[in-house]
């Protein structure tokens, strides 16, 4: 696994521990590549709650329990869209901050032409946060470490605004 991603899960989790906060994950194009860096951090069973990789709109609707309407709007591969899942599955397994990501890993794009290297991210706890990122590239195990580095970059940058 990418250094960089055990460094930055090393140091999420060290905050939720401190806190006694917990974590889920609703991820689609970084592929688990964001539980697994949390996961590998010795300890993780204190703030991981669980997660998955909810790849396509049925996956998403069934696991998160959700309408498909509720997940139509906003689009996939928005803000909008990566909030809902972060508050869906921070909802569903019941705890304090939720991540959903959502985008388009490579080598194409998605159907709504989102290109290659185009992923959102969203964070949902006592503060919410979105970011998007676009890495101009079509690499796709590049841009999965990338949107999982931008997740978990997102998820510690919201941990301090906490407080």
């Amino acid at each position: 696994m990418d250094e960089r991603l055990l460094e930055l899960a090393e140091r999420v989790g060290a905050k939720l521990r401190q806190r006694g906060d917990t974590v889920a994950i609703a991820e689609s194009s970084s592929g688990g590549l964001v539980s697994a860096a949390l996961l590998a951090v010795p300890g993780a069973s204190a703030y991981f709650r669980g997660g998955g990789v909810l790849y396509t709109g049925d996956a998403k609707a069934r696991f998160l329990g959700l309408s498909p309407d509720a997940l139509a709007q906003p689009r996939a591969a928005t803000e909008g869209h990566a909030l809902v899942l972060a508050r869906g599955v921070r909802d569903r397994l019941g705890a304090s901050w939720g991540v959903g990501e959502t985008g388009a890993a490579g080598p194409t794009g998605n159907r709504y032409g989102d290109g290659p290297g185009h992923s959102c991210v969203g964070v949902d706890g006592s503060v919410s946060r979105a970011s998007t990122l676009e890495t101009g590239s079509s690499d796709r195990r590049a841009n999965m470490v990338a949107f999982a580095l931008e997740a978990l970059r997102l998820l510690d940058e919201s941990l301090d605004a906490a407080g």
